[in-house]
């Protein structure tokens, strides 16, 4: 065969496997978008028991079509402390049966029916959804495409793989070597599929040549074995730079893929006769159907293995993998989940969603020092707690930075509008958060300075700033509880409500503090204390529009 043959098989071949990946990409994107809101609902929901978590994983991967998504969307949402780390366990395993259905598609489908004869009408229907008003719905209209999409490259891929190109000639050398010939199968499967991100399309390629008899039986079962390996790429992606139990995630599901698949090549003969005996028809016969087969139970049998073992597998991964250090970092990170946001676009906005309660939370630890100091007026607050309002004001400085840049990253995604809005409240409710950490430390500096100049004051005066702060504190308190979620008329009266008791309590304290004044007080201190008066007001009215952003909220 001339160079120019083999270049121009070469070719037609990587042009029907872009075009394969790019069908598979396209139907899940579209699934995803057209029922975003609830696959996200459906992962959130992992927290019932082990065994739902199984099933939402199986179930999500099948209709998504891409275990890869699957993981990247289970590791992201650990990272960002939406799902337990027992949990997503289960839900990995779920993700690897889930992913079976790609080879019964190609199986079922792909040979035994003219594809061409409905796959370019397919995808006319599919156009048909994304531009007609009336029926209108371009999620559901891109993967009906992307569908379409998938049987045309098959076909392709079919044309392009037969016995009579030449191509392969090599390939019967490789399959008779004996056990190294399984070997030389599984380093195989576990390459190609990392390289293209894909063990649902790595199995239809194994079916596709399997179909035109260039791979064995037995070869092509080693090689379906080691792309559950390299399907573990993405999730190995999805890891860097995250959290400690986002990487015990990952590292779950490397070695269970990796044990699965090594005990399946070792026991590969007597696992491929079960196969030969449970599917009707020869092999020659019906080779589609037993790849199939081999795929379903391989990762059927593993998960039911390793069920029983999720928290014992808990405990390994706490030993291996230290927990994050506990204390506030000076520096903060974080960084944009290129390979969660190529898989999902929601993803990248959950985690941020999760970052600004964090946000909010260290917000509230913030003020509760601020309580104590102002509780308390021996010393005790500089000492204690000065350095550490310091340090948390400038990270909520970094964290407000670095989240607007990350947000506005993610909406120029491919999301829909209402996502959209919601990513501009979140960066208007980051630049509160971090103005109201601002006002924190301002407070912190007036108690120092009453501390370092000997400032003296009534108790009763003091006292008085008590309700006052609480009206804050259940203010801050009340938007910490609802920081992503869409405020209800209701709420946002009852928001409006306590502001309006803080502004009011405000002129009475100042009031008071100038009638102490015209009463010969001293006039740094009372001045001082107006000062303090002022901020804490400020914080409800922090406290207050963010309140009015969470009700923009779609």
């Amino acid at each position: 065969m001339s160079i120019s043959s083999i270049l121009s098989i070469f070719l037609q071949f990587f042009g029907s496997l872009c075009f394969l990946l790019f069908g598979m990409k396209m139907m899940s994107d579209g699934i995803q978008k057209s029922a975003g809101d609830k696959l996200q609902a459906a992962l959130h929901l992992m927290t019932g028991n082990r065994l739902t978590g199984f099933f939402t994983g199986c179930f999500l991967t099948m209709i998504i079509q891409s275990s890869g998504a699957t993981t990247v969307m289970v590791v992201s949402f650990v990272n960002a402390g939406l799902i337990e780390l027992s949990k997503s366990i289960a839900v990995i395993l779920g993700a690897n049966v889930g992913t079976t259905i790609t080879a019964w598609i190609v199986a079922i489908f792909g040979f035994n029916f003219e594809i061409s004869a409905f796959a370019i009408p397919l995808f006319g229907i599919g156009y048909l959804f994304t531009v007609i008003k009336k029926i209108r719905n371009p999620g559901l209209g891109q993967a009906i495409m992307g569908f379409g999409i998938l049987f045309i490259a098959l076909q392709w891929l079919s044309s392009t793989i037969s016995l009579n190109s030449g191509s392969m000639n090599f390939l019967p050398a490789l399959q008779d070597k004996g056990i190294f010939s399984y070997l030389i199968a599984f380093v195989i499967g576990i390459i190609v599929t990392a390289m293209i991100h894909s063990s649902s399309a790595m199995t239809a390629i194994v079916i596709t040549m399997a179909y035109n008899q260039i791979l064995t039986w037995q070869f092509s079962a080693a090689i379906i074995i080691g792309s559950n390996v390299g399907s573990t790429i993405d999730s190995v992606m999805a890891s860097f730079g995250a959290n400690a139990n986002a990487k015990r995630t990952m590292f779950v599901h490397v070695l269970f893929n990796s044990v699965t698949a090594i005990v399946a090549l070792i026991f590969i003969k007597p696992f491929t006769q079960l196969v030969d005996f449970i599917v009707p028809g020869t092999v020659t016969e019906n080779i589609t159907m037993h790849i199939a087969m081999l795929h379903s139970m391989f990762n059927i049998i593993g998960s039911v293995f390793f069920m029983p073992f999720v928290n014992p597998l808990c405990k390994l991964t706490h030993l291996i993998i230290k927990d994050d250090k506990a204390s506030l970092p000076s520096i903060y990170k974080f960084e944009f989940p290129e390979r969660a946001a190529h898989e999902s676009p929601t993803i990248p906005v959950v985690s941020a969603q999760m970052e600004v309660r964090r946000m909010a939370d260290i917000s509230v630890q913030m003020f509760d020092r601020l309580q104590y100091g102002l509780t308390d007026l021996s010393g005790r607050f500089v000492v204690d707690h000065y350095d550490n309002l310091v340090r948390e004001e400038d990270y909520l400085d970094q964290m407000q930075e670095q989240l607007t840049k990350y947000l506005l990253k993610c909406a120029q995604l491919d999301i829909d509008d209402k996502l959209r809005e919601n990513i501009n409240v979140m960066i208007s409710i980051t630049g509160e958060l971090e103005s109201m950490s601002d006002d924190c430390l301002s407070i912190g500096v007036y108690l120092k300075r009453i501390t370092e100049k000997h400032y003296v004051f009534k108790k009763e005066d003091f006292d008085r700033l008590i309700p006052y702060l609480e009206l804050a504190r259940q203010l801050l308190q009340f938007i910490y509880k609802n920081i992503n979620k869409a405020l209800s008329k209701e709420q946002l009266d009852f928001a409006n409500e306590l502001e309006s008791q803080i502004d009011a309590e405000r002129k009475a304290l100042k009031k008071i503090a100038r009638k102490r004044l015209e009463d010969g007080a001293d006039v740094k201190a009372e001045l001082l204390y107006m000062d303090l008066v002022r901020q804490i007001e400020k914080i409800g009215d922090r406290c207050f529009n963010i309140a009015e952003q969470l009700a923009l909220t779609k």
